[in-house]
């Protein structure tokens, strides 16, 4: 099975945090998770509040164990609240259900893993999100 390696792990936060700078964002939070939800790679900018990590994970995690991306997991949430609070109960309240957590594909479409991108808006987290994999040669799924 494909996944994302160290280097591409680390290749895609370096992406996101050029973005976030380029785009004058707050301080971002950046987690790159496999395909088994396992933290790969993990950076916290300085002036980024240290409960961004939980923020930043709960976003990648439920990417990649539901293999639905944040803004779908927003609607499912929105259109199917009872189903969602159930989800997060089954994964112990790891879920954050918003844009930010992008799932990460090759180019054939397998999922190699996912990425949590917490500290601006939601919708800030995920083109910064999207920026920092596509620099690492691969596909983002928002």
């Amino acid at each position: 099975m494909a996944e994302i390696t160290l280097r591409k792990a680390r290749t895609i936060i370096r992406g996101i945090l050029a973005k976030g700078r380029e785009l004058e964002m707050k301080p971002l939070s950046v987690v790159v998770l496999d395909s088994g939800g396992n933290v790969k790679a993990f950076e916290r900018e300085d002036g980024a509040s240290p409960g961004r990590f939980a923020i930043a994970h709960g976003k990648a995690y439920g990417s990649v164990m539901l293999g639905i991306a944040g803004r779908a997991q927003l609607a499912r949430a929105e259109s199917q609240p009872f189903f969602m609070g159930a989800i997060n109960g089954l994964f112990g309240g790891q879920v954050v259900p918003v844009p930010g957590g992008v799932l990460v594909r090759d180019a054939k479409g397998n999922v190699l893993g996912s990425v949590g991108v917490t500290g601006d808006s939601s919708d800030n987290d995920a083109t910064a999100a999207t920026a920092g994999i596509e620099a690492a040669g691969l596909v983002a799924e928002t």
